[in-house]
């Protein structure tokens, strides 16, 4: 819990007073040894982390924290400590002239999302599903007064808990271990709350919009990225096995489906600003993400397509505000 007294510190006084009650408890449920058996390796793998501030820490055109000559000890070394909590799934990260190449080109989804939002200038914003934290990082970078992360993977936490290692512990960043259903429910209290890559894994795709509905303050915004796929209003896939070798994707609208979704929960103003196909060079694998990736999930044909034969992955990434004037 050493990891967050910063944070709770700051909930105790502020509009997140209710979560800070809980998240001790909630914590120590979701950091443990019963859940995660290698949760002992990975945290000593923190705890032998050089004691080093970085300097300077760069958020604006990428992650960047250090520089090369300010680590005291082999890279070599430096670069198997951090393969401790391989894979890296999400990035890139420049740590002390160390790229962290990781499986997604995530600054590419950024570049994607980031002219379409409202400034983060001194809002507080949540990450839903937020991996590693990169975009976390990035929203920081962009003048956010506070990011909030949130991740059920331990070791994803543990490679965010490694680069924040290495800044300042007042950074206002955080990535709790914990799922959206472990919040308090109908907070009200962010003014953006990005959920990218979450949608098409819940049983329950509007449940999990008015779970972000609720998250959010009268006029605050949603950033919504997921799988879309083309076809008419009221259709979307349901993959009755695997979707590209992904076992639990349950949910793929059509853009006009999910836009109805949004609105229906209460959402106005839903716009959907951008549509990419998944490339190669966007995910694939790398030395920091040895198992498989987007080359082994589609067809060897070209066409793109899944290996069960759906049409190419494709991600929308839509936009929405909760009414000034909310009704629920």
């Amino acid at each position: 819990m050493h990891y967050y007294k910063n944070l709770q510190d700051w909930m105790s006084d502020s509009i997140l007073s209710s979560l800070a009650n809980c998240l001790p408890k909630l914590i120590s449920e979701k950091f443990n040894t019963t859940r995660w058996g290698d949760l002992p390796l990975w945290l000593e793998c923190l705890d032998n982390l050089p004691k080093i501030v970085g300097d300077p820490v760069n958020l604006n055109s990428g992650v960047c924290i250090g520089k090369a000559n300010q680590l005291a000890i082999p890279h070599d070394e430096f670069k198997k400590t951090l393969m401790t909590l391989h894979p890296w799934r999400k990035g890139p990260f420049s740590l002390f002239g160390i790229n962290i190449d990781s499986e997604w080109r995530s600054d590419l989804k950024w570049n994607r999302i980031k002219s379409h939002i409202h400034s983060l200038e001194k809002r507080l914003v949540l990450d839903v599903g937020c991996g590693n934290g990169y975009h976390c990082w990035r929203m920081l970078g962009a003048g956010a007064e506070r990011v909030i992360g949130i991740d059920p993977s331990a070791k994803f936490v543990c490679q965010f808990l490694a680069l924040k290692h290495f800044t300042r512990d007042s950074l206002p960043i955080d990535v709790l271990p914990i799922g959206i259903q472990d919040l308090p429910k109908n907070l009200r209290a962010f003014d953006s709350v990005f959920s990218m890559g979450v949608l098409y894994h819940r049983k329950s795709p509007l449940s999990h919009l008015e779970q972000l509905f609720g998250l959010l303050r009268p006029g605050g915004q949603i950033i919504l990225e997921t799988l879309i796929i083309e076809g008419k209003f009221g259709y979307s896939l349901v993959p009755e096995g695997r979707y590209a070798k992904m076992r639990n994707v349950w949910f793929i609208p059509s853009p006009r489906t999910l836009i109805s979704w949004l609105r229906r929960v209460g959402f106005e103003g839903v716009r959907m600003v951008d549509v990419s196909i998944t490339s190669t060079i966007e995910q694939r694998k790398t030395p920091w993400m040895t198992y498989q990736s987007l080359e082994d999930f589609i067809l060897k044909d070209g066409s793109g397509r899944t290996l069960e034969g759906y049409p190419p992955p494709t991600r929308g990434v839509f936009i929405a505000e909760v009414p000034t004037q909310r009704l629920k």
